[in-house]
């Protein structure tokens, strides 16, 4: 049903609405070419930006980026739902846990469950075009949650991010001790619904250094190293301004891909149809045609 999507990348923004860099990165990539889709972090402060953003530009492919951690040391959120004790979504501080391990120890399945379909909902009542799910630091891959999060696709009519194995999604190493068999209860699940299924998930490189030069080829050596079947690239594009202080020992990473995405060189590498980018949009209006 998707052979037609053979050999597509999906250049996509993970952490839209976490700043305002954020959105201002994905407003301008996206008008740019360079990104074709990206997720926003609905419980984050910058959300309500990102949703205007999109309802007024229709051209925006923009997803909600599930949300159940939230990892910085200072700038931190909270669920929408309960942020009680016996919820188990929340630390000692009452902000989302820092790591999926401790999400995965305390959190109560069925709060869960809310959470999630509360952050769809509010994405949903802010008025844009919703085109997918993915999941903050892959927490919904999770086996207490991945059914819960496929079955939120399945009713919303959206696709989830999923790989054909686990050990093809980039930022796996969230997700720790599962196995590929493990999770092939899932992957068959999605496609019994006619969940489009990726083959892999390429990601940032949050351990480069940060350096004066940009290097354009990292990203064009990480897009071609393998066309076959369907790849989806979680990039992090962030504008300087404020992730300096959000993140200082790895804002660089972000602001970087700000400018190598931004660049001329860049830009005309991607203008000579070495890749075929795809938003997910299209995977979601075929999906929904299957259906």
């Amino acid at each position: 049903m998707y052979e037609k999507f053979e050999g597509r990348i999906v250049l996509h923004q993970d952490d839209v609405g976490m700043c305002h860099g954020a959105n201002v990165a994905f407003s301008e990539l996206s008008n740019l070419g360079s990104i074709t889709s990206g997720s926003v972090m609905v419980p984050c402060p910058w959300f309500r930006e990102a949703a205007e953003m999109a309802a007024s530009n229709k051209k925006l492919d923009l997803g909600v980026h599930l949300t159940l951690t939230a990892e910085k040391e200072f700038y931190r959120w909270r669920p929408l739902t309960s942020a009680s004790k016996s919820s188990g979504l929340v630390d000692d501080d009452g902000y989302m846990w820092r790591d999926v391990s401790s999400v995965r120890r305390n959190a109560n399945v069925d709060a869960v469950a809310l959470e999630l379909r509360a952050q769809i909902d509010f994405a949903l009542a802010s008025g844009f075009d919703v085109t997918h799910l993915d999941a903050h630091m892959g927490s919904t891959l999770a086996p207490e949650f991945c059914a819960i999060y496929i079955s939120l696709g399945v009713e919303y009519k959206l696709p989830v991010l999923l790989t054909k194995k686990l050990s093809q999604y980039g930022p796996n190493n969230h997700v720790v001790g599962v196995s590929d068999d493990q999770f092939a209860e899932f992957v068959v699940f999605a496609e019994d619904k006619s969940m489009p299924i990726f083959d892999r998930v390429l990601e940032t490189d949050f351990n480069r250094k940060s350096t004066t030069h940009l290097d354009d080829l990292a990203y064009q050596t990480m897009f071609t190293q393998n066309l076959t079947g369907l790849t989806f690239a979680a990039l992090h594009p962030n504008a300087p301004g404020e992730v300096e202080v959000i993140e200082p020992n790895q804002f660089h990473v972000r602001t970087q891909e700000y400018e190598i995405f931004s660049s001329k060189t860049y830009l005309s590498w991607l203008a000579k149809n070495e890749i075929k980018p795809i938003g997910m949009r299209e995977l979601r209006d075929e999906m929904r045609l299957a259906k």
